[in-house]
């Protein structure tokens, strides 16, 4: 608060006060502006860097990825429609279900039994029980098929009412890079409201307890979802950006195939070397709060992490380097687990 020439005169202890701390604050502010501006430069000299070396991955072998796409192209025979709707779904199906065929493996053969020691919750699905797998297996089909094939369709027409690509040349990598990076935006922002708002009592009863089954996910889980959430939350928020920047189709398929697989990661139960992160996903479905996002920027923008920050499991929070298990690098305190355990909020 600006502080008048009378009140220098009458209170020159407060003013003097005041005066500091507005300094103090200005200082503040230039030390910030300077950390931040630092940290932009390397931060921007660094992807520069990057890109350069995968722009020259992308063009390598003369026309490699364009003669690829190319191929892909006239298997489809240029048809947008069969490229649109029966490419997408061809995509999103073998994206899918690769990745899941080896987690169903591990985790119902509990083979190989190396990877075993990478499970998050060590005393939940060890091995999985069968029936509810399988019960998972033809939700997620039907979810695929019957729900997934007429939201492609639709999705379809509206890339084709933006103007989406469906030509056969490949857009440049910085294109498909800065596509990538705020289709990734566009799916916080949606599927964090959308997921939230499930976790309202009214929405959660009636659609998401359906996925919360699974307090200790696997892969396969991150589709088995009410059909209503499955549109709103599992299809919707990753097309929204394809559609909003009228990507090309090849660029749709490659972010497709990687939210795919990035979701399937966060629900695999297991914390792999080398593999994102899925802790704070495996901490959702535990303890049915916190951690509604996909990146962690909305939760801490709205102080949805709070309790996650406090866990053992924020502390395993990270890519893992090495191949010695996150949870003996950061093992749990006994008490502080059966805390947690009866402090939990679960929604009934």
């Amino acid at each position: 608060m600006p502080v008048s020439s009378t009140e220098q005169k009458e209170n020159p202890d407060r003013a003097s006060g005041v005066l500091y701390q507005v300094r103090q604050l200005w200082d503040s502010i230039r030390m910030t502006l300077f950390v931040v501006g630092s940290a932009l430069i390397v931060f921007t000299c660094f992807c520069n860097s990057i890109t350069w070396y995968f722009q020259r991955f992308w063009g390598a072998s003369g026309d490699f990825w364009q003669n690829r796409w190319q191929w892909v192209w006239e298997q489809f025979h240029g048809d947008a429609f069969a490229m649109g709707v029966w490419g997408t779904t061809l995509v999103g199906t073998v994206s899918f279900w690769i990745f899941n065929a080896l987690l169903m493996i591990l985790d119902y053969f509990s083979w190989p039994k190396v990877l075993l020691k990478y499970k998050i919750q060590e005393d939940k699905n060890m091995p999985v029980d069968g029936q509810k797998m399988m019960k998972a297996v033809l939700w997620v089909m039907f979810n695929q098929t019957v729900i997934g094939i007429p939201f492609i369709y639709i999705s379809y027409l509206m890339m084709l009412w933006r103007g989406c690509d469906f030509g056969p040349v490949l857009p440049s990598f910085h294109c498909l890079l800065f596509h990538i990076s705020l289709c990734i935006l566009v799916e916080e922002v949606f599927f964090y409201y959308g997921h939230r708002l499930f976790h309202t009592p009214m929405l959660y009863k009636r659609i998401h307890k359906m996925h919360h089954e699974w307090t200790a996910p696997i892969g396969i889980t991150a589709l088995y979802a009410h059909p209503v959430e499955h549109v709103l939350c599992n299809l919707l928020p990753p097309v929204l950006g394809p559609i909003f920047l009228g990507s090309h189709i090849a660029a749709a398929w490659i972010w497709f195939a990687l939210a795919l697989i990035s979701t399937t990661v966060s629900h695999s139960g297991y914390h792999l070397p080398l593999l994102p992160s899925p802790e704070a996903h495996d901490f959702h479905h535990a303890k049915f709060v916190n951690n509604f996002g996909v990146l962690g920027v909305l939760d801490h923008l709205h102080g949805t992490d709070t309790m996650f920050l406090a866990s053992k499991e924020y502390q395993r929070h990270f890519i893992l380097l090495g191949l010695t298990p996150l949870s003996q690098q950061f093992p749990a305190d006994p008490k502080k687990v059966k805390e947690a355990q009866a402090g939990s909020c679960k929604v009934e």
